[in-house]
């Protein structure tokens, strides 16, 4: 039986609307807190969640 868990914002550490089962494998999802209302890329594996950096946007030269 696999075990299912509860996402926790990453900003703010409440509960999200998904929860991820131990076999779950994500990477670049878009999670969204509904009480904070930030959206943070983050990569599942095994249960363990962390966080994706995104470049910064370069300015173009002319």
């Amino acid at each position: 039986m696999s075990h299912i868990e509860w996402v926790l914002c990453p900003v703010c550490g409440s509960k999200t609307r998904l929860r991820i089962r131990s076999d779950t494998i994500l990477e670049n999802f878009p999670l969204f807190c509904p009480k904070c209302k930030h959206e943070t890329l983050i990569a599942v594996r095994q249960l363990n969640l962390s966080m994706v950096q995104e470049p910064d946007a370069k300015t173009q030269s002319r």
